[in-house]
């Protein structure tokens, strides 16, 4: 069984997986002010289907989180991950959730 990590790594602007030591994916951000801004993820085809990618973007928001900063996902794989995921829905800035599509219940306009 390989030995699965992942690093930040901010002199390339990415969050990679490594498996033993080859990175196999990896998830590109731009620092947009105190935002996060994760613009792109990708795990190589040979290693798709393993739940790398989940592996991935949950281990560099819970990064995000641990340094109290916020997120933009632009990237579709990182907006999908945190709608089905909402223990990191407070990581996007309120004011941005409609632009992403992302309601938590409270954001959600009542049927009044």
């Amino acid at each position: 069984m390989p030995l699965v990590t992942v690093v930040n790594r901010p002199d390339l602007g990415r969050y990679q997986i490594l498996c033993d030591d080859d990175v196999v994916g990896f998830s590109a951000y731009e620092m947009q002010g105190t935002h996060v801004a994760f613009m792109h993820t990708e795990i190589d085809f040979e290693f798709a289907g393993r739940g790398l990618g989940r592996k991935l973007v949950g281990d560099a928001l819970a990064d995000v989180d641990s340094r109290h900063a916020t997120v933009l996902p632009y990237c579709p794989f990182v907006r999908w991950f945190i709608a089905e995921d909402s223990r990191f829905l407070h990581l996007v800035p309120e004011e941005s959730r409609r632009t992403f599509g992302l309601l938590g219940e409270t954001d959600r306009p009542s049927d009044n």
